[in-house]
């Protein structure tokens, strides 16, 4: 092997991100919300009506783990998804009360899970380490694209 673990970038963005959501697991147990369940009720709570394609892609989730996700969210009381008015075949996903409700209790500890991170960094720190991210999604999608 050319490059042990510790030299590749993947094996660090691939900890921060378990380190993240296994933090987030933590803080959103009470509730009885799976991080997935917490984000698309964020997304659902910022952006109404979004299928379940439009939410997956939302979500970065496939459409299947999306469907099994709405299913519990749908059985819990916690979003309904009717017919969208012109196109029939489409569901929109909705928040009902009692989502909007859990949410913004649940929103407390998952903030603050995201208040320690940034809490980490200076503003200058945040903003490159935003860019450092976002080139790194650059330079993958472009590898998928040629590859």
């Amino acid at each position: 092997m050319s490059m042990s673990i510790d030299q590749r970038l993947g094996h660090h963005l691939k900890r921060a991100e378990q380190e993240l959501i296994a933090a987030k697991h933590a803080a959103l147990r009470p509730f009885k919300l799976s991080t997935p369940q917490y984000t698309v009720l964020l997304v659902l709570w910022e952006e109404p009506g979004l299928s379940g394609a439009g939410l997956a892609r939302r979500c970065l989730v496939t459409p299947q783990t999306m469907s099994s996700v709405l299913g519990t969210l749908e059985g819990r009381g916690l979003v309904e998804r009717k017919p969208h008015p012109i196109h029939h075949h489409i569901l929109e996903a909705r928040l009902t009360r009692s989502g909007r409700a859990l949410l913004t209790k649940a929103d407390v500890p998952a903030m603050a899970v995201e208040q320690a991170l940034d809490a980490e960094f200076s503003a200058a720190e945040r903003e490159q380490l935003v860019g450092l991210l976002a080139r790194c999604t650059t330079a993958l999608a472009k590898v998928q694209t040629e590859g």
